[in-house]
């Protein structure tokens, strides 16, 4: 697998076509094309009916974010293999191609991280170690070759995942993450939530939540599980994957 690294100086202006970024000490892997369409990443099929889909369902998340002025939002599924990952994925890719919003991918999924095999990127450390080893945040980011986007791999795996996911120093970071840019939207690659208590942990320091099922293997009891452990939390919707005519859709 090729890629190419290299540390760009940060910088931010509004151009005439949008926003123009530079990314301080983050490194850029331009990843293989042919990795993105094995993985069925949008980048990888322009002016695709997938492509259409994914723009569709962010158009109604955006709207849904910026009525209430959301930056974050957390991506889970009731079970494994629902495609929770490439949805947050994509969704972040979609955003980035809006001209004036930027992108920010992170990965919390520390049992199962997948969003570097899904972009094809080579990643030591992530956010495992700056909650850890307090790793400095600007020397784990990682662009990958997309423009407006920027991914946070998980990194160093812990065993205490849900206690460091609602510690005071992960907080402070999604509040930093949120501030910093007014353009940006922060999404976070999360377990299952009926598998794993990091997501319900962590729920309640993020804007709202996009919960994603199987259409057809979803159990209706999963279903109404997942709803009650998150009565209380936004809900921004539900994404049905894996649909028979191979598109996405979106029920807020």
């Amino acid at each position: 697998m090729s890629f190419m690294q290299q540390t760009v100086t940060d910088t931010r202006q509004a151009a005439s076509d949008g926003i123009s970024v530079a990314y301080s000490q983050t490194k850029v892997q331009a990843t293989n094309a042919q990795v993105l369409k094995e993985n069925r990443i949008i980048a990888a099929f322009p002016n695709s009916p997938w492509l259409e889909s994914y723009r569709m369902l962010r158009t109604r998340c955006l709207q849904a974010m910026d009525a209430m002025e959301w930056k974050t939002v957390a991506i889970t599924s009731t079970s494994n293999q629902t495609g929770a990952s490439l949805t947050a994925a994509n969704l972040a890719i979609s955003i980035a191609m809006e001209l004036d919003r930027t992108a920010l991918l992170v990965d919390a999924n520390f049992t199962n991280p997948t969003v570097n095999r899904l972009f094809g990127i080579q990643a030591e450390k992530g956010l495992g170690d700056y909650l850890v080893n307090d790793a400095e945040l600007s020397s784990l980011m990682i662009n990958p070759g997309i423009d407006r986007l920027v991914i946070l791999p998980a990194g160093k795996p812990m065993f205490n995942s849900t206690e460091m996911l609602h510690s005071p120093k992960m907080v402070r970071l999604v509040n930093e993450l949120k501030s910093r840019y007014p353009s940006r939207i922060i999404i976070f690659d999360m377990p299952p939530i009926l598998s794993q208590d990091d997501t319900l942990g962590f729920s309640p320091y993020v804007d709202c939540v996009l919960l994603v099922i199987e259409e057809g293997r979803t159990k209706t009891d999963e279903l109404k599980n997942a709803a009650s452990l998150l009565k209380d939390i936004n809900v921004l919707g539900t994404v049905f994957n894996k649909t028979t005519d191979n598109a996405i859709r979106f029920q807020d």
